[in-house]
């Protein structure tokens, strides 16, 4: 008996399962961007809670009166007009967070969805992006990922499409063209970043009828301390009928080959959502062009983007 209770449990753990509790972090952190001088509008994006994070203790010190806001997909932001001063100002943004490990256990448990979601509801997930657009070139590429896996069934489908992006493309930031989340650039080229990584993943999957959706946030290294934040991270989530939305990290399953089966599945607890979609429309309403994505802070000086507002990220685990 024994031996079959170890047999079952290695079966569970090669295809993704995980029985064990959700794992979870809690940390500080300080997201602080330095305003120029002149005269602006600026946006930052806050955290929100959900099932996954718990956000405490979220405090702005601002030397300028500001409002917050909350946008489509329930993204939050601070907004604020800066009147034009001697020299730069900071806006902090200070939060406790407990993020909690994302596992889909239907995937392995046997269980099914009582009742799929809304149908209508999930329709916002088949909308093409700008740079992902859903148009016959896409739908060809991805109907032969598919058919080469002989994928029938959703899960079947997401899981090809999973497979070809972490088996095919590179994590590779070298040279230009990496970091928008382009779609052709992201399949010509065959490398870039998380973000060009799930451009195809999201992409393949809206083009077969499967809502797919974006969010994105920052990383925290996965040994516990303290440090600085570099840049940002993001991932996706799938919709599968009978089983609900199934998380994916396909960047990191390609960084971390021995994470392939996790990764299809879950979202580890290394991480903190600012912000989910694309094709952003902040609130109140820039007045340039949707942004690609929102993690950074976004400016606009007399209707136009002001570009690169530094920004430093810090972060200390909690007990």
């Amino acid at each position: 008996m024994k031996q079959f209770a170890f047999l079952i449990a290695v079966v569970v753990c090669a295809f993704g399962g995980n029985s064990a509790p959700p794992r979870t972090r809690s940390f500080h952190m300080e997201y602080r961007a330095t305003v120029p001088a002149a005269k602006l509008e600026l946006w930052i994006p806050l955290l929100h809670d959900d099932d996954y994070q718990k956000i405490e203790n979220l405090h702005v010190e601002s030397p300028f009166k500001y409002d917050t806001a909350t946008g489509a997909e329930g993204n939050k932001m601070l907004h604020l007009v800066k009147p034009e001063t001697p020299e730069a100002s900071t806006v902090t943004v200070s939060f406790d967070a407990v993020r909690r490990e994302h596992l889909q256990s239907r995937l392995y448990n046997g269980e099914r969805l009582a009742k799929d979601e809304d149908p209508a509801a999930l329709a916002l997930y088949l909308k093409p992006d700008r740079l992902v657009p859903l148009d016959p070139q896409i739908r060809t590429w991805a109907r032969e990922v598919v058919d080469a896996a002989h994928a029938q069934t959703d899960l079947e489908m997401i899981r090809a499409i999973y497979d070809h992006v972490v088996a095919t493309v590179k994590y590779d930031k070298t040279g230009k063209g990496w970091g928008r989340g382009d779609i052709y650039y992201a399949c010509d080229a065959r490398r870039g970043n998380c973000t060009d990584f799930h451009a195809i993943v999201i992409g393949y999957a809206r083009a077969l009828g499967i809502p797919a959706r974006f969010a994105i946030g920052l990383p925290l290294p996965v040994e516990r301390g303290a440090g600085k934040i570099a840049g940002y991270h993001c991932w996706a989530e799938l919709y599968a009928k009978g089983i609900g939305w199934i998380p994916v990290d396909a960047s990191e399953a390609a960084k971390n080959p021995a994470k392939r089966e996790y990764f299809f599945g879950a979202h580890d607890e290394n991480r903190v959502e600012l912000s989910k979609g694309r094709d952003v429309i902040l609130t109140p309403k820039q007045a340039g062009e949707p942004l690609n994505y929102f993690v950074y802070p976004y400016a606009e000086a007399n209707g136009k983007p002001v570009e690169n507002i530094p920004l430093e990220v810090t972060y200390r685990d909690l007990p």
